[in-house]
């Protein structure tokens, strides 16, 4: 069966002064989801968007929506983007003590469940929780630093997406394996390679300054083509 990629920018990086047209302009590019950071300032040092913000733009795109939650109180959050209509969430294991009951009240609303690891977290945190997970988010930078320049992909990345890939053929389930922190269109290869599905586009890849946004999908699909290319 040939391999879906994912593409999912972040709307952080898009011009948040003027998210509408934004949003129109990477719908009409052809990307696959609006990737949404919700911060609350607490877990992760930054406050890009707020609720209302995110209720506003889904009345504007029928795009689906992929939440990832950075923040101690996850059910709270959860629960206001259940209302909004939503198609994944992911929300941090290191902020969640119960884990399993965040994720039925996600699944019990027909929302992909997704849980989202620092970079240092080790996989074996996901040994009973995998099998009843959608996907599966790896942070390759410290989440919520992406705007320190000096901040550096993680080296072990490929190694762990490998691993997680690894972890999900055992459960013989269609489990994502979404990247997250410098995806960048050097890097984009290697990590379909190593076994990413699913790539949130940030500053180095779909939002590079100095190009258009069509020039910079082009130059994404042929990374993409590449990562996906038999060697």
């Amino acid at each position: 069966m040939e391999r879906k990629i994912i593409t999912s920018p972040s709307i952080m990086c898009a011009d948040l002064l003027n998210l509408e047209s934004s949003v129109k302009a990477l719908n009409q590019a052809g990307v696959d989801a609006l990737h949404i950071d919700l911060i609350d300032g607490a877990f992760s040092p930054s406050m890009p968007l707020g609720i209302d913000t995110v209720k506003r733009l889904r009345e504007k795109t029928d795009l689906p929506f992929d939440v990832h939650i950075m923040a101690n109180n996850n059910e709270w959050f959860i629960q206001q983007v259940l209302d909004i209509g939503v198609q994944q969430i992911s929300f941090h294991y290191e902020t969640s003590l119960h884990a399993d009951r965040l994720i039925n009240l996600i699944k019990k609303r027909g929302v992909k469940a997704s849980v989202a690891l620092n970079p240092a977290t080790s996989l074996s945190c996901l040994e009973y929780l995998l099998p009843q997970l959608d996907n599966v988010l790896l942070m390759l930078i410290n989440p919520g630093f992406a705007g320190d320049k000096s901040e550096k992909q993680v080296t072990y990345s490929e190694v762990k997406i490998k691993d997680l890939a690894r972890r999900i053929r055992a459960t013989e389930r269609d489990i994502g394996i979404q990247v997250d922190g410098r995806v960048s269109l050097e890097s984009i290869p290697d990590l379909i390679r190593a076994g990413a599905s699913n790539l949130v586009l940030g500053s180095t890849s779909l939002y590079i300054p100095g190009r258009t946004l069509e020039e910079n999908k082009r130059q994404l699909d042929l990374a993409i083509a590449q990562g996906l290319s038999v060697h």
